[in-house]
């Protein structure tokens, strides 16, 4: 899996956990709703602080999102 996959999948997880739309999550992280999108697609590139955005959204530590699932 490289880092793209591990996000996406990540991200989508605690969202969906979160019980989170992506327009939720979006506008939670003052983002648009398309690049979640983009993300959980594996898509777009994220910034540093645009993965802050979206862990302080929903509430993680933002290297969760990059952490390998077992």
């Amino acid at each position: 899996m490289n880092i793209k996959n591990i996000l996406a999948t990540n991200l989508k997880q605690y969202r969906l956990q979160k019980g989170l739309s992506q327009e939720a999550l979006s506008e939670l992280a003052g983002l648009h709703r398309t690049y979640i999108s983009l993300i959980e697609r594996e898509n777009r590139n994220i910034s540093v602080a645009n993965l802050e955005k979206i862990a302080l959204a929903m509430g993680i530590d933002a290297y969760l999102l990059l952490k390998p699932q077992e």
